[in-house]
């Protein structure tokens, strides 16, 4: 038996003894998912044989834009561009930001993040506080 077809048949299994199906239901999900699987396989083992081209999804100099970030690997927008996310490029932030050409310590959040971000620190005060606590301890 295929593995696909053995791994729909464990799928279907686990929503049966969720929920009542009917055998029709049972055999059509097993037999839609086992394709589906199939064809995941075989795109995944298209995309293996010809890695994606080397070329940005845009220029990145306009991939950081007021309310998005563009990941110039696939193109999606996000507002952080996190390290999960170029994980599944088979990158790190530092790696990504050295491919495309961005300085080292160029956050990959949109521009509205990056104030927000900035002007909490400045709320905050840290450094009024670290003040006051050396002057605390020094005492």
């Amino acid at each position: 038996m295929e593995d696909y077809l053995k791994h729909a048949i464990e799928l279907v299994k686990a929503q049966a003894s969720v929920r009542v199906m009917s055998e029709d239901e049972m055999a059509e999900m097993i037999s839609s998912l086992s394709s589906k699987l199939k064809k995941l396989d075989c795109c995944e083992e298209v995309e293996e044989a010809c890695p994606s081209s080397e070329a940005p999804a845009v220029d990145p100099k306009r991939s950081i834009k007021e309310k998005s970030i563009v990941c110039l690997e696939c193109g999606k927008t996000f507002k952080v561009i996190t390290k999960k996310h170029l994980i599944l490029h088979g990158l790190d932030a530092a790696s990504y930001r050295a491919k495309w050409g961005f300085k080292k310590g160029t956050p990959l959040t949109c521009k509205e993040l990056q104030r927000a971000r900035r002007q909490k620190m400045k709320d905050m005060k840290l450094w009024e506080k670290r003040a006051m606590a050396r002057e605390a301890a020094a005492k």
